[in-house]
Protein backbone atom coordinates (compact mmCIF):
# COMPACT_ATOMS: atom_id res chain seq x y z
CA UNK A 1 0.00 0.00 0.00
CA UNK A 2 0.98 3.37 -1.11
CA UNK A 3 1.05 6.16 1.34
CA UNK A 4 -0.90 9.32 -0.33
CA UNK A 5 0.08 12.60 0.27
CA UNK A 6 -2.56 14.26 1.96
CA UNK A 7 -3.18 16.50 5.26
CA UNK A 8 -3.24 13.62 7.94
CA UNK A 9 -7.16 13.48 9.60
CA UNK A 10 -6.22 12.95 13.19
CA UNK A 11 -6.10 11.06 15.10
CA UNK A 12 -3.07 9.14 13.34
CA UNK A 13 -3.13 5.15 14.27
CA UNK A 14 0.33 3.00 13.99
CA UNK A 15 -0.90 -0.41 13.11
CA UNK A 16 1.09 -3.37 13.95
CA UNK A 17 0.87 -7.06 12.61
CA UNK A 18 2.98 -9.81 14.65
CA UNK A 19 3.09 -12.32 12.51
CA UNK A 20 4.84 -15.57 13.28
CA UNK A 21 6.92 -15.02 10.12
CA UNK A 22 6.84 -11.35 9.72
CA UNK A 23 5.92 -7.76 11.25
CA UNK A 24 4.10 -5.26 9.67
CA UNK A 25 3.68 -1.54 10.20
CA UNK A 26 1.91 1.08 8.85
CA UNK A 27 0.71 4.51 10.16
CA UNK A 28 -3.37 5.35 9.28
CA UNK A 29 -4.78 8.57 9.61
CA UNK A 30 -8.76 8.53 10.91
CA UNK A 31 -9.70 7.96 7.07
CA UNK A 32 -7.68 5.13 7.18
CA UNK A 33 -5.26 6.70 4.25
CA UNK A 34 -1.84 5.13 4.45
CA UNK A 35 0.85 7.98 5.73
CA UNK A 36 3.90 6.02 5.40
CA UNK A 37 4.90 3.04 3.33
CA UNK A 38 3.90 -0.83 5.10
CA UNK A 39 6.77 -1.93 6.46
CA UNK A 40 7.51 -5.43 6.75
CA UNK A 41 10.38 -7.21 8.55
CA UNK A 42 11.36 -10.76 9.20
CA UNK A 43 9.81 -11.88 12.29
CA UNK A 44 13.02 -12.33 14.70
CA UNK A 45 14.16 -16.33 16.70
CA UNK A 46 13.77 -16.83 19.01
CA UNK A 47 10.39 -14.71 19.01
CA UNK A 48 10.65 -13.80 22.84
CA UNK A 49 8.65 -10.56 23.99
CA UNK A 50 12.48 -8.38 24.03
CA UNK A 51 13.18 -9.89 20.36
CA UNK A 52 9.79 -8.95 18.78
CA UNK A 53 9.45 -5.60 20.49
CA UNK A 54 13.26 -4.25 19.88
CA UNK A 55 12.24 -4.92 16.33
CA UNK A 56 9.32 -3.11 16.78
CA UNK A 57 10.88 -0.11 18.49
CA UNK A 58 13.51 0.32 15.12
CA UNK A 59 10.61 0.17 12.57
CA UNK A 60 8.88 2.50 14.07
CA UNK A 61 11.77 5.29 13.45
CA UNK A 62 10.60 5.18 9.97
CA UNK A 63 7.00 5.83 10.63
CA UNK A 64 5.24 9.12 11.21
CA UNK A 65 4.40 10.88 14.52
CA UNK A 66 0.81 9.01 15.59
CA UNK A 67 -1.70 9.61 18.66
CA UNK A 68 -2.17 5.63 19.35
CA UNK A 69 -1.72 1.82 18.37
CA UNK A 70 -3.50 -0.89 17.25
CA UNK A 71 -1.83 -4.34 17.16
CA UNK A 72 -2.73 -7.88 16.35
CA UNK A 73 -1.05 -10.58 17.45
CA UNK A 74 -1.16 -14.11 16.92
CA UNK A 75 -2.89 -15.85 20.02
CA UNK A 76 -5.47 -15.44 22.69
CA UNK A 77 -5.00 -11.76 24.25
CA UNK A 78 -7.65 -10.68 27.26
CA UNK A 79 -7.55 -6.89 28.06
CA UNK A 80 -4.26 -6.60 26.29
CA UNK A 81 -2.53 -9.27 28.36
CA UNK A 82 -1.21 -12.52 25.97
CA UNK A 83 -2.27 -15.68 27.42
CA UNK A 84 -0.73 -18.04 24.19
CA UNK A 85 0.99 -17.52 21.31
CA UNK A 86 1.81 -20.94 19.65
CA UNK A 87 4.02 -19.62 17.00
CA UNK A 88 6.14 -17.47 18.74
CA UNK A 89 8.03 -17.90 22.17
CA UNK A 90 6.46 -19.35 25.33
CA UNK A 91 7.54 -16.89 27.38
CA UNK A 92 4.82 -14.23 25.88
CA UNK A 93 2.20 -16.38 28.03
CA UNK A 94 1.04 -13.69 30.80
CA UNK A 95 2.56 -9.87 28.88
CA UNK A 96 0.76 -6.89 29.28
CA UNK A 97 1.70 -6.41 26.10
CA UNK A 98 -0.47 -3.24 25.09
CA UNK A 99 0.98 -1.49 28.24
CA UNK A 100 4.48 -2.54 27.13
CA UNK A 101 3.67 -0.71 23.61
CA UNK A 102 2.05 2.15 25.21
CA UNK A 103 5.37 2.39 27.48
CA UNK A 104 7.69 1.61 24.89
CA UNK A 105 6.49 3.97 22.27
CA UNK A 106 4.66 7.29 24.34
CA UNK A 107 0.92 6.36 23.03
CA UNK A 108 -2.18 4.37 24.11
CA UNK A 109 -1.76 0.91 23.12
CA UNK A 110 -4.83 -1.73 22.40
CA UNK A 111 -3.92 -4.91 21.51
CA UNK A 112 -6.62 -8.29 20.04
CA UNK A 113 -5.94 -11.51 18.32
CA UNK A 114 -4.91 -10.87 15.04
CA UNK A 115 -7.22 -12.42 13.49
CA UNK A 116 -9.96 -10.61 15.31
CA UNK A 117 -7.89 -7.32 13.82
CA UNK A 118 -8.31 -8.68 10.24
CA UNK A 119 -12.04 -9.22 10.65
CA UNK A 120 -12.32 -6.12 11.79
CA UNK A 121 -11.76 -4.27 8.66
CA UNK A 122 -12.82 -7.78 5.93
CA UNK A 123 -16.79 -7.85 7.50
CA UNK A 124 -19.70 -6.64 6.33
CA UNK A 125 -21.72 -6.90 9.73
CA UNK A 126 -24.61 -9.08 8.69
CA UNK A 127 -25.18 -12.66 10.04
CA UNK A 128 -22.92 -14.99 11.11
CA UNK A 129 -19.31 -14.00 9.45
CA UNK A 130 -15.79 -15.90 9.64
CA UNK A 131 -12.60 -14.91 8.99
CA UNK A 132 -9.26 -17.46 8.46
CA UNK A 133 -6.10 -16.47 7.89
CA UNK A 134 -3.60 -18.76 6.60
CA UNK A 135 0.20 -17.97 7.54
CA UNK A 136 2.46 -19.49 9.64
CA UNK A 137 -0.86 -21.24 11.20
CA UNK A 138 -4.36 -21.20 11.14
CA UNK A 139 -6.08 -17.74 12.47
CA UNK A 140 -9.66 -17.65 13.11
CA UNK A 141 -12.15 -14.64 14.31
CA UNK A 142 -15.86 -15.09 14.55
CA UNK A 143 -18.82 -12.43 14.06
CA UNK A 144 -22.38 -12.48 15.11
CA UNK A 145 -24.35 -9.42 13.34
CA UNK A 146 -20.86 -7.24 13.23
CA UNK A 147 -20.10 -8.13 17.08
CA UNK A 148 -16.98 -9.95 17.69
CA UNK A 149 -17.18 -13.30 19.24
CA UNK A 150 -12.91 -13.12 21.03
CA UNK A 151 -10.32 -15.49 20.78
CA UNK A 152 -11.33 -18.24 18.52
CA UNK A 153 -8.89 -20.62 18.40
CA UNK A 154 -10.31 -23.00 15.91
CA UNK A 155 -7.03 -23.69 14.34
CA UNK A 156 -6.33 -25.75 17.52
CA UNK A 157 -8.96 -28.07 17.38
CA UNK A 158 -8.37 -31.28 16.37
CA UNK A 159 -9.25 -32.43 12.34
CA UNK A 160 -7.40 -35.52 10.85
CA UNK A 161 -6.15 -38.06 13.42
CA UNK A 162 -3.85 -36.46 15.38
CA UNK A 163 -3.68 -33.47 13.41
CA UNK A 164 -5.55 -30.23 14.11
CA UNK A 165 -6.78 -27.33 11.66
CA UNK A 166 -3.31 -25.42 11.57
CA UNK A 167 -1.30 -28.58 11.45
CA UNK A 168 -3.69 -29.49 7.82
CA UNK A 169 -2.93 -26.30 6.08
CA UNK A 170 -0.09 -24.42 8.00
CA UNK A 171 2.74 -22.96 5.91
CA UNK A 172 4.97 -26.03 7.36
CA UNK A 173 2.11 -28.12 5.60
CA UNK A 174 2.70 -26.12 2.17
CA UNK A 175 6.32 -25.95 2.13
CA UNK A 176 6.02 -30.45 2.26
CA UNK A 177 3.48 -30.97 0.11
CA UNK A 178 3.10 -28.30 -1.92
CA UNK A 179 1.04 -25.93 -3.65
CA UNK A 180 -1.39 -28.26 -5.43
CA UNK A 181 -2.24 -30.33 -2.16
CA UNK A 182 -2.27 -27.59 -0.09
CA UNK A 183 -5.21 -26.00 -1.67
CA UNK A 184 -7.08 -29.31 -1.78
CA UNK A 185 -6.47 -29.12 2.17
CA UNK A 186 -7.58 -25.44 2.62
CA UNK A 187 -10.95 -26.46 0.79
CA UNK A 188 -11.26 -29.40 2.92
CA UNK A 189 -11.40 -27.39 5.95
CA UNK A 190 -13.49 -24.88 4.79
CA UNK A 191 -16.16 -27.95 3.79
CA UNK A 192 -15.53 -29.04 7.55
CA UNK A 193 -16.58 -25.79 9.03
CA UNK A 194 -19.15 -24.22 7.00
CA UNK A 195 -21.63 -27.06 7.97
CA UNK A 196 -20.80 -26.78 11.56
CA UNK A 197 -20.91 -22.63 12.06
CA UNK A 198 -22.93 -21.97 8.68
CA UNK A 199 -21.37 -18.60 8.00
CA UNK A 200 -23.07 -16.57 5.34
CA UNK A 201 -19.33 -15.63 4.45
CA UNK A 202 -15.99 -16.87 5.79
CA UNK A 203 -13.23 -14.27 4.58
CA UNK A 204 -9.45 -15.71 3.73
CA UNK A 205 -6.69 -13.32 4.41
CA UNK A 206 -3.06 -14.22 6.03
CA UNK A 207 0.25 -13.94 3.71
CA UNK A 208 -0.78 -17.58 2.08
CA UNK A 209 -3.89 -16.51 0.91
CA UNK A 210 -2.35 -15.02 -2.37
CA UNK A 211 -2.21 -18.61 -2.96
CA UNK A 212 -5.38 -19.33 -3.14
CA UNK A 213 -7.85 -18.91 -6.69
CA UNK A 214 -11.56 -18.30 -6.91
CA UNK A 215 -12.12 -21.72 -8.45
CA UNK A 216 -10.17 -23.26 -5.57
CA UNK A 217 -12.88 -22.40 -2.74
CA UNK A 218 -16.60 -23.36 -2.02
CA UNK A 219 -19.37 -21.16 -2.68
CA UNK A 220 -19.37 -18.18 0.01
CA UNK A 221 -15.87 -17.68 0.51
CA UNK A 222 -14.03 -14.47 -0.45
CA UNK A 223 -10.21 -14.24 -0.51
CA UNK A 224 -9.44 -10.93 1.27
CA UNK A 225 -6.29 -8.26 1.04
CA UNK A 226 -3.40 -9.27 3.45
CA UNK A 227 -3.53 -5.53 4.31
CA UNK A 228 -6.47 -5.66 5.94
CA UNK A 229 -5.06 -7.31 9.10
CA UNK A 230 -3.51 -3.40 9.41
CA UNK A 231 -6.47 -1.60 8.23
CA UNK A 232 -8.67 -3.32 11.50
CA UNK A 233 -6.64 -1.62 13.83
CA UNK A 234 -8.82 1.46 12.94
CA UNK A 235 -11.74 -0.28 13.99
CA UNK A 236 -10.28 -1.75 16.99
CA UNK A 237 -10.24 1.79 18.30
CA UNK A 238 -13.76 2.25 17.71
CA UNK A 239 -13.53 4.07 14.54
Amino acid sequence: MSAKPTTPKPPVTLTIDIGGTGLKMLALDAAGTALSERCRVSTPRPATPDAVISVLEGMVRDQPAFDRIAAGFPGVVVAGVVRTAPNLDGDWSGVPLADELARRFGKPARVANDADVQGLADIRGAGVEMVLTLGTGLGSALFLEGQLVPNLELGHHPFHGSKTYEDWVSNKALKKIGRKRWRHRVREVIEQIQPIWNPRAIYLGGGNSRLLRPGDLPEGVEICSNTAGLLGGLRLWGD
